[in-house]
C-alpha cells in the first residue's frame, strides 16, 4: 500500500512547529537531528536542527517535517496547503481553534456553499491549512 503524507520544510524552527502541530493534533512525535546521524555537509552549528520529524496522530494522520540546512535554498511556498477534512465536527473545530492561535485567518470557519463548514488560514509558521467539516453542523 502506498501512503501520501505532507512533508513540511522550515528554516530553523521545525522542532517548534512540529511540537505545535502535536499540541493541535495529538499523537506521538519523533524527532531526529542532523547530529543524531552525523550528516556530512552539515555545519556544526546546525547539528541540533531537525533532520526528520514525524507526527503520528490518534486520528491516523502522519505529518512530517524538517529544517532546511543553510547550504540549501529555502523559499517558503504558497503553492500548497495541508487539508483537514471529515465528518467529526468537534474534532475538526478543535483543530481549527488551535491552529488559529497566532495565524492569519484567510477565511473564517463558516458555512460553506457546498454544505458543512470551511475555513482557511496560514499558521504562525507560514503553513497554509484548509479545514472542511463535511456534514451539516450546529453553528452555535
Amino acid at each position: 500500500m502506498a501512503i501520501l503524507n505532507p512533508y513540511l520544510n522550515f528554516r530553523d524552527n521545525a522542532r517548534e512547529a512540529m511540537e505545535f502541530y502535536q499540541s493541535v493534533l495529538g499523537g506521538e512525535l519523533n524527532i531526529n537531528t542532523f547530529g543524531d546521524f552525523q550528516m556530512p555537509g552539515i555545519e556544526e552549528a546546525e547539528m541540533g536542527k531537525v533532520m526528520h520529524a514525524q507526527l503520528e496522530t490518534p486520528s491516523g494522520f502522519t505529518l512530517m517535517g524538517s529544517d532546511t540546512p543553510a547550504y540549501m535554498d529555502f523559499a517558503p511556498g504558497t503553492n500548497f496547503s495541508v487539508s483537514l477534512s471529515g465528518d467529526e465536527v468537534d474534532e475538526l473545530r478543535g483543530y481549527w481553534a488551535k491552529l488559529s492561535e497566532g495565524a492569519t485567518i484567510q477565511q473564517e470557519l463558516a458555512p460553506a456553499p457546498w454544505g458543512g463548514e470551511f475555513g482557511m488560514l496560514v499558521d504562525k509558521f507560514g503553513i497554509a491549512w484548509l479545514v472542511n467539516v463535511n456534514k451539516e453542523a450546529d453553528l452555535g
